[in-house]
């Protein structure tokens, strides 16, 4: 019993609370969008606005919750995505888009707080975490089809005893100057800008390679919730292997073990899916690098994460290349690229213990 408390009441627990709230946010925030480019004048400005809004932000928000640890960001975050759908339908869809994706930045913040303090140096609860947003993207893209916004808002509204009870988990921290000591994965030796740069790229090179990765076979419904299905294991396995296997044996399954998959799978789904999977299992690991580096600042961290998908993701509203071959380059060349940079910035022989 005693073993079973100890696996229980910090990070493991938060974690779950997490996906669920992480979940139902995006379920939220797709339904939103899945709703509103239905209009052409707003086809484009809409994601676009969404993206920036909800990463980019989330380094100051991070910032400040690590400074200000009272403050609820995760109950401000739902109040305000809740706020948002139910003046979905009389307010500009654009005062929406700010409040909703605000709303999401909030609640990001507020998982990795309480995910990554209370994990004792493991990166599975956070990556846990982080992995409910797969699923509730595609959960929320389906429901915008066939229900009203107001059981979306009553979905919301259940996420809020679940970030309460999720709260305790940080507060038990509140004591420890350096929340975070026990992450050690970065390879300290080298000046810390330096790392930082090299883990925000590698997160660059995922936001722009995800949307290069040759998904021919996804026609169907179906095919497309078993794509973010393995996206969101992928995520979490991430996690769960940084912390069993160690973070460099864990990068060469992500980044070479993924490329056959990912070249050869254009016309088949299996195969592509594993790719996907391995592909994923990247988020854990730059954000236990950076977690290594900014130990008493885990909002801060996370929030460098963000930024970096939503430069890499910049490119594709202006451009896609759609030629197959190029598509297998930038894959090739990228995760090599990202091999080599994840090497240097990682400790040699790390097992998170």
């Amino acid at each position: 019993m005693s073993w079973w408390k100890s696996k229980v009441s910090s990070g493991n627990c938060a974690g779950v609370l997490y996906f669920y709230v992480h979940f139902v946010t995006e379920v939220l925030c797709f339904y939103f969008l899945s709703q509103a480019i239905g209009d052409n004048l707003i086809l484009w400005l809409v994601p676009f606005m969404y993206d920036g809004l909800a990463f980019v932000p989330q380094m100051l928000f991070g910032a400040i919750s690590d400074r200000f640890e009272k403050i609820p960001f995760g109950l401000i975050g739902i109040a305000l995505m809740v706020v948002g759908l139910m003046l979905f339908n009389v307010a500009p869809v654009l005062l929406v888009t700010v409040l909703i994706a605000i709303g999401n930045a909030c609640v990001h913040v507020n998982g990795a707080e309480v995910t990554l303090r209370s994990s004792k140096g493991k990166i599975t609860p956070a990556a846990v975490f982080v992995s409910g947003g797969s699923f509730g993207v595609i959960t929320g893209k389906l429901l915008a089809d066939y229900v009203s916004v107001w059981p979306i808002i009553l979905l919301a509204v259940t996420a809020i005893p679940v970030i309460v009870m999720a709260e305790k988990y940080r507060v038990e921290t509140k004591h420890l100057k350096m929340p975070c000591r026990d992450f050690k994965t970065a390879n300290l030796g080298l000046p810390i800008w330096l790392i930082t740069l090299g883990a925000v790229f590698v997160v660059m090179v995922r936001g722009f390679v995800g949307y290069s990765i040759p998904t021919a076979w996804n026609k169907t419904v179906f095919q497309t919730v078993m794509l973010f299905v393995f996206m969101g294991v992928g995520k979490a396995l991430g996690g769960i292997l940084v912390d069993r296997i160690g973070i460099r044996k864990t990068t060469f399954i992500s980044m070479i073990g993924a490329i056959p998959f990912l070249v050869f799978g254009n016309e088949l789904m299996m195969v592509s899916l594993v790719g996907v999977m391995f592909f994923s299992m990247t988020m854990a690991i730059t954000l236990s690098i950076l977690v290594s580096v900014y130990r008493k600042n885990p909002g801060l961290a996370f929030g460098l994460t963000t930024v970096g998908l939503a430069l890499g993701v910049l490119p594709i509203f202006f451009f896609r290349i759609t030629e197959l071959w190029i598509n297998d380059i930038i894959v090739v060349v990228a995760s090599v690229i990202c091999f080599y940079v994840l090497l240097k910035i990682t400790k040699k022989e790390v097992k998170n213990v």
